[in-house]
């Protein structure tokens, strides 16, 4: 049975630092392209970050030079370290796992605040 389960999201001052977590279960997450992506309210969900299964890595424009996606394959979990965050992070961000059929995490709320 596929599971994905995100944490690491919480509230943050702008400027501050996370680090999400996508914990994967059923599969190997090194044999698959996997993303995140968030969804802020009253918004479509968007592309944040992915990396394919030889780890090569892409990022939206919002994301560069902030965030950086990451595997431990020992582990079998994804990582989406996010520094210099800005109040527009505000989202909830999930976790993908792309191929037939396409899984989704539960999400984990990151808000951004003073």
């Amino acid at each position: 049975q596929v599971q994905l389960v995100e944490s690491g999201g919480g509230l943050v001052q702008p400027g501050g630092s996370l680090r999400l977590s996508c914990a994967a279960s059923g599969f190997t997450v090194s044999r698959y392209a996997m993303s995140w992506y968030r969804q802020a309210p009253g918004k479509e969900r968007e592309l944040v970050a992915a990396i394919t299964s030889g780890s090569s890595t892409n990022y939206a424009d919002s994301a560069k030079g902030r965030f950086t996606i990451s595997r431990d394959n020992a582990k079998n979990t994804v990582y989406l370290q996010m520094n210099s965050l800005k109040p527009e992070d505000t989202a909830v961000y999930f976790c993908k796992r792309l191929g037939y059929p396409v899984y989704w995490g539960q999400g984990t709320q990151v808000t951004v605040s003073s």
